[in-house]
């Protein structure tokens, strides 16, 4: 199978010089060389395709292997008695890059040249219509200690919303929560929250969760749930319905997965409705016993997903008070003083809607 799998790919050119390369290292051979070398991109690597390099050897005069680390192709290579370049010049440890490949194998680099200005700074945020936004808004106007998990919805870390204390690794915000407030008792009970996105609970929540059930620490846990694996590429979940491939598959219900832990509070909330979020929030920290908070919307990114139109801004009622910029949504700016809305970004969530006091955001 590895003699014909087509993940390997055969690019010619001067035959002057091959590369055998693969992944990253693929990029930067490409940009380095372009149509001036042979090149051997090796999409399978173990086990090596040994025909197709010898037969790839043989059509070119130099033969050079560009691999980061470990010298595994190339000592495959001397191995099958060919002679190559490779770690002798290239450096065996740490990334390797488009100028160090040019310089170590003697290309021409072009003069480096420096930006006239700095960019402005462009921090990561949430996507317009992002689900969680919502929520995050809601946890921190009620001063919430939120302990935070692993996905894109971390980014509720970042200003203006603020709304993240604490994130670990996958799983650790649903422990934590427990360990805090077992050990701090009433000074973190009612003031404390855990949140995780359906698709992290789904890998490493579950035993947290039960442990909390099991153990009674008076915990709200919020599971953002968006309908898919967000941060790493839409990726399906045990929850969706579909499995990776995108076939149908079992769909594990979450609130009954909750309660069948011993969860009495289960809560569902649509976190485009603020009013019905702070009220969840305000109703479960305030509860003598544990309770879990589903924050459910699809990401605003999937296909299925339809939007609403654009909104518009009335000029004539903003007053510039800039709290619909609280949301930190990217479609929302200030120009001249007033509230602007890219239509390019706006999904009409109407989230931004419910801050505005003046009626200056109108569908």
């Amino acid at each position: 199978y590895a003699e014909n799998c087509e993940f390997n790919r055969v690019e010619m050119g001067d035959t002057k010089i091959g590369v055998i390369t693969s992944s990253t290292s693929y990029q930067y051979v490409k940009e380095v060389f372009g149509e001036n070398a042979c090149i051997l991109k090796l999409g399978m690597v173990n086990p090596l395709p040994e025909k197709l390099i010898l037969d790839f050897a043989s059509k070119v005069d130099k033969l050079v292997i560009v691999e980061e680390l470990d010298p595994i192709i190339e000592n495959h290579c001397k191995e099958l008695g060919l002679t190559v370049t490779g770690k002798d010049v290239l450096p065996m440890e740490g990334e390797f890059s488009q100028n160090l490949i040019a310089e170590k194998l003697g290309v021409p680099v072009p003069a480096h040249k420096n930006l006239g200005e700095a960019l402005p700074g462009r921090p990561p945020v949430m996507c317009a219509g992002c689900p969680h936004r919502g929520m995050f808004f809601t946890l921190a106007k009620n001063k919430c200690t939120v302990l935070g998990d692993i996905g894109c919805y971390t980014l509720g870390a970042v200003a203006p919303l603020g709304a993240m204390e604490m994130t670990l690794c996958m799983g650790a915000s649903i422990s934590a929560i427990h360990g805090f407030n077992k050990a701090l008792g009433k000074e973190s009970e009612g003031k404390t929250v855990a949140v995780i996105g359906d698709s992290t609970f789904m890998h490493s929540g579950m035993t947290g969760l039960a442990n909390i059930a099991y153990n009674q620490s008076n915990s709200t846990v919020v599971i953002l749930d968006n309908s898919i694996t967000g941060m790493t590429g839409h990726q399906q979940n045990p929850t969706t319905g579909y499995n990776i491939k995108g076939d149908p598959a079992g769909k594990i219900d979450l609130e009954s997965l909750c309660r069948s832990m011993g969860f009495n509070r289960v809560v569902v909330v649509d976190p485009y409705d603020l009013d019905a979020c702070d009220k969840a929030v305000k109703e479960e920290l305030a509860a003598d016993e544990p309770s879990v908070i589903i924050s459910r919307r699809p990401c605003a990114l999937l296909k299925y997903v339809k939007h609403n139109p654009p909104l518009k801004v009335e000029e004539k009622n903003c007053i510039g008070c800039k709290s619909c910029m609280r949301l930190g949504c990217p479609a929302i700016s200030i120009k001249n003083g007033k509230a602007v809305i890219d239509e390019t970004l706006c999904v009409g969530c109407g989230v931004c809607q419910q801050l505005c006091k003046f009626d200056a955001l109108q569908s």
